[in-house]
């Protein structure tokens, strides 16, 4: 898959600030996020302005892997697709979108990914299950996972939104439903913590 970011490029910079100067958000532990090479960010997804948490955090380009309904009309479908997003078809298993990331991660790119695979709208459930997508493609290409939680809220001005990086580490084990289960629990670990 070829890398064509122009609009990222063009238009995260100002979305960045707005985003910024209206929810004023916290961010802990940027530094884990790698600087040149190739890295799978994996973590909660409670709303649409997740994805601009993440790209508020890191000056790097961010492949989010995102549902192909995005994608549905020649407009959008232009729009994402040179604005890095990888389009994800959640009625099966999509082997290409998991290409189409591992060669990215292969070409020491950011690959973003919510492994809930849709939005968390229950109460009940800190996260809901996990997919195994984001481990298998950094088992599959070597690269580490940067685990990240969002809490807070969305609440203009009020400074109560927040996004911690936890230390990249890599998937080891053969057994990818266990890996799966520890991304979970580290992604967990930092929900009610302050």
């Amino acid at each position: 898959m070829k890398s064509n970011h122009i609009f990222y490029t063009l238009f995260s910079p100002v979305v960045s600030i707005l985003f910024y100067i209206i929810f004023l958000p916290k961010i802990k532990g940027k530094e884990n996020i790698p600087k040149k090479s190739g890295a799978v960010l994996a973590g909660n997804h409670r709303t649409n302005l997740d994805c601009f948490m993440v790209i508020l955090s890191t000056g790097r380009c961010v492949h989010f892997l995102a549902k192909s309904e995005l994608f549905k009309f020649s407009f959008f479908n232009w729009f994402f697709r040179n604005s890095g997003l990888i389009p994800v078809y959640r009625n099966g298993k999509d082997k290409k979108a998991l290409e189409s990331a591992i060669v990215l991660l292969k070409n020491n790119k950011l690959v973003g990914v919510f492994p809930e695979g849709r939005l968390n709208k229950t109460t009940k459930k800190s996260v809901l299950p996990f997919k195994i997508g984001a481990v298998k493609m950094a088992k599959e290409t070597g690269c580490p996972i940067v685990p990240f939680t969002i809490r807070g809220k969305y609440i203009p001005f009020a400074h109560s939104i927040e996004i911690v990086f936890q230390e990249p580490y890599f998937v080891n084990d053969e057994n990818l439903q266990k890996e799966n289960e520890n991304l979970e629990r580290k992604v967990c670990s930092k929900l009610n913590e302050r």
